[in-house]
């Protein structure tokens, strides 16, 4: 036989009976009965309990009480406790919007990369502002708490909020890829950066920073692939669900036998996934190696050179430049060349050449000798920079189409195939004389050998870019499917596409839908019950990193967060400022107070 049940008090919903107002000076709290005397609280509504504290400690109170008395003397309790309760919930009202504010304001500074430090500096504008234009409320801006202790905690908890609406999108993710790149630190901290693209049924793409690892000890293939597996299998990600990896090209990432993508390869195939995923080498990246194959170095290191010597004594540079303001140069002074800036050599190149007559009368006036005065004067020279200025300005050109945030890989691809195609024509017209498209050799008459010279380099140029982009070249063919659908070829469409893209080139509607809205739109609007695998092979596209560009520009916000100034900030407040600053999703406040408020942290 079954032992009886205990009874919880909670199945007994006991209601609080208005009468034990009058009877024992007891007030109803909600889920709790106060006495309105003492203030202690009773758990269980029951008249017992209530009559039993009453008699025990208040037995002489309102004894002398005629019944009409007793009421009154009841109604002005409750009455006062009522005004307590509101002068408490007023307080705490206050309590949490000083903490809202303070988030919002600690959201903003990690946003933009500023220091801890200046919470103080904010509050206390604040607080003057205030006291000129509203000083009857001076006292709430007081309250907003903004110390570096403070604002720590704080960003932890915005953290923490943007990596569970993370976790939650993810849930819904189809297709995911990921971007990885590394680099090290003022501190010699090697830093792994993990993007993440994801895409969901109804084409809602996310692309947020999955993890920052702080690398301490090496950083072979093996150590970035646990540092991602870690990252990916702590999200809660399906391995069936990516569907590529992008990285910046590095031996650690690419090698082909120990390389970060070949290990991750290797363990899905030991798990016998049917994850194949995709890898590609950063479109970026590429195109910066491609510049290589011009083999312009004697036309590149006098330039630099010469930038180099007006700038590296203090003096001479301030010379320099007061004599270019003097003579109302177009420029005001010459500029640097960083190899690690992509743009950098081709606005060097052409502001030597657009101020070549001031800085040969400067180093004459001061009579300084450099090389560059020689090459100048040599008319085959002269050429080569101009075509040097041009091209560079065209790669350039080619280099800000690439750059961006959420560009799609087949987007990156045409400007790819467009580049090489003017190549060819480049190429085609130097072999003829013709330098049209060439801002500064188009006004020259170029002789014959020099043009044989750079359609040469035009050719090599070309043939680099055709060699360095094979990883993106095989896919050739579904970038096509994807932009250009109704003008696949059936036959050599994949076979689980073939009839649905017959359905699709038949339906008038559909292609009407084609030509009015953009790519993704278009895809999302398919019917799912008609369109499945053309659906989820659009998924898969749009989830592919043609490069690492937001590594590369999160890495300049990392800079700034660890800086010099702030090389004592932690791994883990790193992680979470950069969660912040790269962002593209908002946290909700009002739900960080609520969590904090019902662990009783209201002060976070």
């Amino acid at each position: 036989m079954n032992p009886p049940k205990k009874r919880k008090i909670g199945d007994e919903c006991r209601v609080f009976n208005e009468e034990w107002t009058n009877k024992y000076f007891f007030g109803n709290t909600g889920n709790k009965a106060v006495c309105l005397l003492c203030h202690e609280t009773i758990a269980v509504f029951k008249e017992y309990n209530l009559k039993r504290h009453h008699e025990t400690k208040h037995s002489e109170f309102g004894c002398k009480l005629s019944k009409e008395e007793h009421k009154i003397k009841a109604a002005e309790c409750v009455k006062r406790l009522k005004k307590q309760q509101e002068l408490f919930t007023k307080q705490s009202t206050l309590q949490n919007s000083a903490t809202e504010a303070s988030l919002m304001v600690v959201y903003n500074l990690a946003k933009r990369n500023k220091p801890f430090s200046d919470g103080e500096f904010i509050k206390q504008c604040m607080v003057e502002c205030a006291s000129v234009l509203c000083p009857d409320v001076r006292s709430k801006f007081e309250s907003i708490s903004l110390s570096r202790r403070t604002i720590v905690r704080r960003i932890d908890s915005i953290s923490d909020e943007l990596t569970e609406q993370l976790k939650t999108a993810s849930k819904d993710f189809v297709w995911f890829s990921l971007a990885l790149d590394e680099s090290t630190d003022n501190e010699d901290t090697a830093q792994l950066l993990i993007f993440i693209r994801g895409i969901s049924e109804n084409f809602i793409i996310t692309e947020e920073l999955l993890g920052l690892e702080s690398m301490k000890d090496r950083t072979t293939g093996q150590d970035l692939l646990e540092c991602a597996v870690n990252c990916v299998e702590k999200s809660g990600l399906s391995w069936n669900k990516m569907a590529s990896i992008t990285t910046d090209g590095a031996s650690a990432f690419i090698g082909k036998n120990v390389g970060m993508v070949k290990l991750l390869k290797n363990k899905l195939q030991a798990q016998d996934t049917d994850s194949d995923i995709l890898s590609f080498h950063c479109i970026l990246h590429q195109e910066s190696l491609c510049k290589a194959a011009l083999d312009l170095k004697h036309v590149v290191d006098p330039i630099v050179s010469v930038v180099n010597t007006i700038r590296a004594r203090a003096l001479h540079h301030r010379q320099f430049k007061s004599f270019l303001e003097d003579v109302e140069a177009e420029y005001e002074d010459v500029i640097y060349h960083n190899r690690v800036r992509w743009l950098s050599l081709g606005k060097v190149i052409k502001r030597v050449w657009a101020l070549q007559n001031e800085i040969l009368l400067f180093l004459d006036t001061k009579k300084i000798s450099h090389d560059f005065v020689t090459k100048i004067g040599c008319e085959e020279w002269r050429y080569e920079m101009m075509f040097a200025a041009d091209v560079f300005e065209k790669l350039n050109e080619f280099n800000v189409t690439l750059q961006g945030k959420g560009l799609f890989a087949h987007e990156m691809w045409k400007h790819v195939k467009s580049f090489k195609a003017k190549l060819s024509l480049f190429a085609r017209q130097a072999g003829e004389g013709n330098f049209c498209h060439f801002p500064l050799l188009g006004k020259q008459k170029v002789p014959e050998s020099v043009s044989a010279k750079i359609r040469d380099h035009l050719q090599s140029l070309e043939d680099e870019v055709t060699r360095r982009f094979q990883d993106f070249k095989k896919i050739e063919p579904k970038f096509n499917l994807l932009s250009y659908p109704f003008t696949a070829d059936i036959d050599t469409a994949p076979e689980e596409l073939q009839l649905e893209l017959i359905d699709m080139q038949s339906d008038h509607t559909v292609k009407e839908m084609f030509n009015a809205v953009t790519l993704v739109d278009f895809y999302k609007s398919l019917s799912a019950e008609k369109f499945p695998c053309m659906k989820k092979f659009a998924g898969k596209m749009f989830s592919i990193f043609g490069s690492t560009y937001i590594c590369e520009q999160s890495f300049s916000c990392l800079k700034i967060n660890k800086s010099k100034y702030r090389c004592s900030l932690t791994d883990i407040n790193l992680q979470a400022v950069m969660r912040i600053s790269t962002s593209n999703l908002t946290p909700d406040f009002k739900k960080i107070v609520e969590k904090n408020t019902s662990r009783g942290q209201s002060d976070l």
